[in-house]
């Protein structure tokens, strides 16, 4: 064993560390959400420049935009770090962008409303991949042994499947006209 090689395939490489973080959570889907929640949030406070022109977008509903985007942003971090409530956030984010429209500048010129969208679309429809097992191949003729959970199961007493047992009556009596009586 060297310097290089891992201690288990359970542990990332160093390199690679960040993929498999990004793998196992809806990553764009927040990173939508945050970017979608930032000019929610600035474009009521922000003054644009242009040359010698100042471009002030002041509104009233201006601390309503910032909860707004403060609320997006939270929502893309939780998407992040909580990847379990991810369709909660997602359908909290749609409802944010949607309300932006009318009270944050048309959902901060369009452009986070649009972004909005997408990352709670996005983190609805994400769903974690299966795990992945590693098969040992079997040498030859061998049997496979049982797994520790079908050896379980067996000592726990759980009763085989058994074939379906048919009875089949000629008469209806027996039957009952194909119902069923209560007691």
């Amino acid at each position: 064993m060297s310097a290089e090689t891992p201690a288990s395939h359970g542990v990332p490489q160093q390199d690679n560390r960040f993929k498999v973080w990004r793998q196992t959570r809806p990553f764009w889907a927040g990173l939508f959400t945050i970017l979608g929640g930032l000019p929610i949030a600035y474009l009521p406070y922000g003054d644009m420049r242009l040359g010698n022109i100042t471009m002030a977008m002041k509104t009233t509903a201006g601390s309503g935009a910032l909860i707004i985007g403060v609320l997006l942003i939270t929502l893309g971090l939780t998407m992040w770090y909580q990847p379990i409530v991810r369709v909660f956030a997602g359908v909290a984010t749609i409802v944010l962008g949607l309300v932006s429209i009318p009270v944050s500048n048309f959902g901060g010129l369009v452009i986070g409303y649009l972004c909005a969208l997408i990352g709670g679309g996005m983190s609805i429809a994400w769903a974690p991949a299966p795990p992945v097992e590693e098969v040992v191949e079997a040498e030859g003729d061998e049997q496979p042994e049982e797994s520790a959970e079908t050896e379980a199961l067996s000592a726990a007493g759980v009763p085989e499947q058994r074939e379906a047992e048919h009875h089949l009556t000629e008469t209806t009596i027996d039957a009952n006209g194909g119902r069923n009586s209560a007691g």
